[in-house]
């Protein structure tokens, strides 16, 4: 993966790290990633995870928390987008800026970005108190995107969605919530699950689809950019397939508790969320991206 314009913009970022706070919000946060089941699972279920196994692989955090200068100088440095963590991920969000804003105006719809949160074991979110167990994820009351970049690594080290393009589309699916939010499809949802709470899953699942679907026409739409996109390879996008794949809900329940039960489901099966991040790939439309359709 290749970035056109290497210039990194960390005007839409909230950089707190190193100030703590937060605690775990289970069930508050909507659109939060799959990755984050399986954990959800081991921790109710008495399962085996080492949280104190988890630090940041050079992703920049120090002692103190860096000034915005700070952070914008060494992010524009030679070779910061290979070396850290915290800068290729601030670049995917300009990135994912660049293509939504012009599709959305090329639509004729109204766009404003969300922002991005880094943090460091805990965080206060406009959906409650969240700690870093509860993985990358979305809030639609506040816009924000969240992730704990040390945990981001663990995971893709532990459960194989590895790549460093498997982190970009972590950040596209949850970039792709933020559509929802604008579209008005996560106000609709939301209802739909309160109507009809019997199948609030099922809604769930298309709406993580949907997600993905989102993150692949935006993998398309990014490597069609020449201006601010990405020069993708295939094995760019086996990455996030296999990244999709391995946060299905099949593939976490197995692993956790030896048995599927697909009318738990809230994120959908490793087949299905490769199939719909592949569509909208393909596509490069979010049109393509009806995974309501048999709810």
């Amino acid at each position: 993966m290749e970035f056109d314009n290497d210039r990194v913009d960390v005007g839409g970022l909230d950089d707190r790290r190193g100030m703590g706070g937060g605690g775990l919000a289970i069930g508050g946060g909507a659109g939060v990633v799959g990755l984050i089941v399986y954990v959800l699972v081991q921790l109710l279920g008495g399962g085996n995870v080492d949280l104190s196994q988890i630090t940041p692989a050079q992703t920049g955090s120090s002692s103190r928390q860096e000034s915005t200068a700070e952070l914008e100088k060494r992010c524009n440095s030679d070779g910061a987008l290979d070396k850290y963590v915290d800068c290729r991920m601030i670049k995917v969000y300009n990135v994912a800026d660049d293509v939504w804003s012009e599709e959305f105006s090329r639509r004729g719809l109204s766009y404003e970005p969300p922002r991005l949160v880094f943090f460091e074991n805990g965080v206060n979110t406009g959906c409650g108190q969240a700690s870093s167990q509860v993985g990358p994820f979305y809030c639609p009351p506040d816009e924000k995107i969240y992730l704990d970049l040390g945990f981001l690594e663990q995971l893709q080290q532990q459960f194989g969605a590895e790549g460093t393009f498997a982190q970009a589309y972590i950040e596209a699916h949850e970039y792709g919530h933020h559509l929802q939010t604008l579209l008005g499809t996560e106000r609709k949802v939301r209802s739909a699950q309160q109507s009809d709470p019997d199948n609030a899953n099922r809604y769930s699942v298309a709406m993580e689809l949907q997600a993905d679907c989102y993150a692949g026409a935006w993998a398309t739409l990014a490597d069609k950019d020449s201006d601010n996109g990405i020069a993708l390879t295939k094995d760019n996008i086996a990455e996030a397939v296999n990244a999709a794949e391995a946060v299905g809900d099949d593939r976490i329940q197995k692993k956790a508790q030896g048995r599927v039960d697909p009318e738990s489901w809230t994120h959908g099966s490793a087949a299905q969320r490769a199939q719909w991040f592949t569509t909208g790939y393909t596509s490069g439309d979010i049109d393509s991206c009806n995974t309501f359709a048999s709810v």
